[in-house]
């Protein structure tokens, strides 16, 4: 954790925040002038520092991740390649579900998405949004357009046309609450131009922030504004994952299995309003799934 350091120049006292890294066998420092007093909001500015530090060795890992599956996707016969993906889409596909509150196993998932067999006792509804799921994962990969308002609205549509067809492509004209969560979401008369706020900073950041950082951005303040009735974090991780993809980043799916964590730095990050907390969360779930391409 980074400390505070007092430093007197001619009886001047300033402050710094210094904080000590490690870079292989060697120790520096670095720090970070404060002023002549210690700021009112110092632990934010703590935070940021540390998070910037910490972004140097992440972006690094993830470039070099990057490389290496560049690499292997180039060495990969075209099956292969297109086998790994199917596989992607069924997990994928569960997750995101599942942590939405799907019923299907993995087992359920698979059987119906690689063979087309419908499990039995199992909802018309969690069946349909799954086959719609997939497919819209893979329309998404092979779209050539970039991210709209106009664009998303669409994926919602095809995601619940079938299912949710009076919500489906619509933004919400009433509150919501998050099941489990004491964040409570935006109400409809700020959401247009919540919308709006977003997509501008998406469009300013493109070409400017680390592609991992944005997939983690972009789904952090989507589903924080929550524009939808349902179907929010299934369309935020699908986001995430066309940023990913559009700019050579393997994509990332978020474990059922971890969702307790997952929860918690989104909860956090959004009552803090601190976007750190999450995006720390993400960049150790990123480097952790791809750590055998470092």
């Amino acid at each position: 954790m980074p400390s505070i350091v007092k430093r007197v120049v001619k009886g001047v006292q300033y402050y710094y925040i210094v904080h000590t890294v490690r870079k292989k066998d060697r120790f520096t420092q670095k720090s970070l002038y404060l002023g002549r007093m210690i700021p009112k909001d110092i632990e934010r500015i703590r935070r940021r520092f540390t998070l910037e530090i910490d972004q140097e060795r992440w972006f690094v890992a993830f470039e070099r991740i990057k490389e290496n599956c560049d690499e292997e996707l180039r060495n990969s016969p075209k099956s292969a390649t297109l086998k790994e993906l199917k596989s992607f889409s069924v997990r994928f596909t569960y997750d995101t579900q599942r942590i939405e509150g799907s019923t299907l196993s993995l087992r359920e998932t698979s059987r119906l998405l690689e063979e087309g067999i419908s499990p039995s006792n199992r909802p018309i509804s969690d069946i349909k949004e799954a086959e719609s799921h997939q497919k819209l994962l893979f329309e998404i990969l092979a779209q050539n357009n970039d991210l709209t308002l106009l664009e998303v609205l669409d994926w919602h549509w095809r995601q619940f046309k079938d299912t949710k067809p009076d919500i489906a492509g619509q933004i919400r004209k009433h509150g919501v609450k998050i099941s489990g969560s004491r964040f409570v979401p935006a109400s409809p008369v700020e959401l247009q131009a919540l919308l709006t706020g977003f997509f501008r900073w998406y469009d300013r950041s493109k070409g400017k922030t680390n592609p991992v950082e944005m997939a983690a951005l972009a789904h952090l303040k989507f589903v924080t504004i929550h524009p939808f009735s349902d179907g929010n974090g299934r369309i935020s991780r699908l986001m995430m994952n066309f940023i990913l993809h559009r700019h050579g980043y393997p994509m990332l799916n978020i474990d059922y299995k971890r969702r307790s964590s997952y929860y918690r730095a989104l909860e956090r990050a959004q009552l803090a309003k601190d976007e750190r907390i999450f995006l720390v969360w993400f960049f150790r779930w990123y480097e952790r799934q791809f750590r055998s391409y470092e």
